[in-house]
């Protein structure tokens, strides 16, 4: 009999969020230890006493798990405990090495992963990283860093300044003293450019085009490298980008490398602007991506590029949840 060890939290004591975490619990340590229902002999569940309006039991046997014995107990109240908690213990009838399963701010609790860490995920425009990333970082309560919004900045006050952008010097002369804050408000990100919030202003095409262009010099790659560093030695965080892994941190605890078809990538990218009331044409929002590629993938300083030891996922075919789901279980096999 082998034990395999896990734990949650939830946002709220509901039933909906109980059910959801319970859920994405079992099956994380299901797909982690290569585990099928059948191989279960019981599951045993604790909740620290905040939790009271469903039993995880019941969201077990709600998501499948029936064919196995289920118990719910409420553990004792303890000064300092984590709140609104839930611990499991499933009871397997296979010769392996358990690999135990910690999710969203429950990671606390295991003691060899609270230590200082960092997550690269890298890969072209429109594969997704940058919507992964910030999920995860929500889902293991760690800093999300949007390194593209702050190359995008970088781009819109050069554009503003009416510089050249293929001038080195006169680009870091825009950007000298620039004021380029991340800041976080009700769960949303907003890049604030002199005072002003412009995180909408940057994602429009031209802007994404003169990032591409504008990150290639050198003086204005290391202004914001040495930004990122610094927040990065400081705080267990995820940043995205094209380099993160190869250049920015290159010691980063874990690596990733998402991808996707130009045609997925474009398609995307299209529904996202015009969702928010842009017109775009789609083959030239395509044809923009190709370039896009060409221009990260060819350019001297930290261009794009698998790091060789990131993992590579091709985001293609898979869901936002799907990618998510594969990145946190790569995670739990190299812990």
């Amino acid at each position: 009999m082998v034990v395999i060890r896990g734990a949650t939290t939830v946002a709220a004591d509901e039933k909906e969020e109980i059910r959801r975490a319970v859920a994405e619990l079992l099956e994380q340590i299901g797909n982690t230890n290569s585990l099928n229902k059948d191989e279960i002999v019981g599951i045993v569940f604790s909740s620290t006493p905040d939790i009271h309006s469903y039993y995880p039991a019941k969201a077990a046997r709600e998501a499948g798990f029936e064919g196995c014995s289920l118990f719910s107990a409420v553990e004792p109240e303890i000064d300092g405990g984590l709140p609104l908690c839930i611990r499991v213990m499933i009871f397997v009838e296979k010769n392996l090495t358990p690999h135990h399963v910690y999710l969203r701010g429950a990671r606390v609790l295991r003691k060899d992963l609270t230590a200082h860490y960092n997550i690269a995920i890298d890969g072209p425009a429109g594969s997704g990283k940058s919507t992964v990333a910030k999920l995860l970082a929500r889902d293991l309560g760690i800093l999300y860093l949007d390194t593209g919004a702050m190359y995008r900045a970088c781009a819109l006050k050069a554009i503003g300044a009416g510089a050249d952008l293929e001038d080195e010097a006169a680009i870091a002369d825009v950007i000298r003293d620039i004021k380029l804050d991340i800041e976080y408000a009700d769960g949303v990100q907003k890049t604030v450019l002199d005072g002003r919030d412009v995180s909408e202003e940057i994602r429009l095409p031209h802007v994404s085009m003169a990032a591409s262009v504008v990150s290639k010099h050198p003086a204005v790659r290391m202004k914001m490298v040495e930004k990122q560093r610094e927040i990065a030695g400081k705080l267990s965080c995820v940043l995205d980008g094209r380099d993160i892994g190869t250049f920015v941190l290159p010691d980063a605890d874990f690596k990733y490398f998402l991808t996707a078809s130009p045609e997925i990538r474009a398609k995307r990218r299209y529904d996202e602007l015009t969702a928010k009331g842009h017109e775009v044409n789609f083959e030239e929002l395509k044809a923009e991506i190709i370039r896009r590629d060409e221009q990260d993938a060819t350019r001297d300083v930290a261009p794009l590029k698998q790091a060789e030891d990131a993992v590579l996922i091709d985001t293609s075919d898979l869901s936002v949840e799907e990618v998510l789901r594969l990145v946190k279980m790569r995670m739990q096999e190299m812990i």
